[in-house]
């Protein structure tokens, strides 16, 4: 019996509980987001009312975050900036020096696996930085400024690249991109599975990528399934 026609990404922004109990159950709300809520839980061999009351109970019991549906867009894009670009900022060249320690002394025991997530993760690194930059200087400000006007009740900017919906676009594609390099070293890595050689190096460059690709799962929802749609909203309101 069907619980609802939402999909993975509506039913993940209603609510922080509701994003946690999904990544428990491993339901893909991120990039694969646009996946009937239903049809994603029983693949995974879950009744979709059961995920459901979960969620419901985890919002009754626990403490919520803020309600992003709601709140200011220029408040949700300063959160995204110092909660999710910062820790980009700190930690992807901190695991780029522990790829390249790795690589020095383990490298010649298991080259094929270690040299492709090496080329995997730089290319990541690279694209991420590009991609942050933009958003930075070119997509928030402008959705900063959409954020301004509704407040003031004034109608929206135009914006030099013909609607927003277009750098949202790239962006996208950008974030699906990353999620692709990402599920590509999960595999690479048997799951982050250890290898016999491992020595504590090795370790916190597992546990600092696996630390990436969750913050990442939480930065692109917010970026995918609210931030932009409410930005396109206000652009065609």
């Amino acid at each position: 019996m069907m619980t609802t026609t939402k999909t993975l990404a509506d039913v993940a922004a209603t609510s922080l509980s509701a994003v946690t109990t999904l990544e428990r159950h491993g339901l893909d709300y991120c990039c694969g987001g646009k996946q009937s809520f239903d049809e994603a839980c029983l693949a995974k061999g879950l009744q979709p009312a059961d995920v459901m009351q979960e969620i419901q109970q985890a919002r009754t019991f626990g403490e919520e975050d803020r309600d992003w549906q709601t709140a200011p867009l220029g408040d949700l894009v300063k959160h995204i900036l110092a909660t999710h670009h910062e820790f980009l900022k700190r930690e992807l060249p901190a695991i780029s020096n522990r790829m390249d320690k790795v690589l020095a002394v383990h490298g010649a025991r298991d080259p094929e696996m270690l040299l492709r997530m090496a080329v995997v993760y730089r290319n990541l690194y690279v694209d991420m930085d590009a991609h942050m930059h933009k958003e930075e200087e070119v997509l928030f400000p402008f959705i900063d400024q959409y954020s301004r006007a509704e407040a003031a009740g004034q109608p929206v900017p135009r914006v030099p690249f013909g609607s927003i919906a277009n750098p949202i676009k790239m962006m996208e594609s950008e974030h699906e991109q990353a999620g692709g390099a990402l599920e590509e070293i999960r595999s690479l890595t048997r799951d982050f599975e250890l290898p016999s050689y491992a020595c504590s190096t090795v370790r916190a460059l597992y546990e600092g990528i696996q630390a990436v690709a969750a913050d990442l799962h939480v930065h692109i929802h917010l970026e995918n399934n609210i931030l932009f749609p409410r930005a396109i909203a206000l652009e065609k309101r």
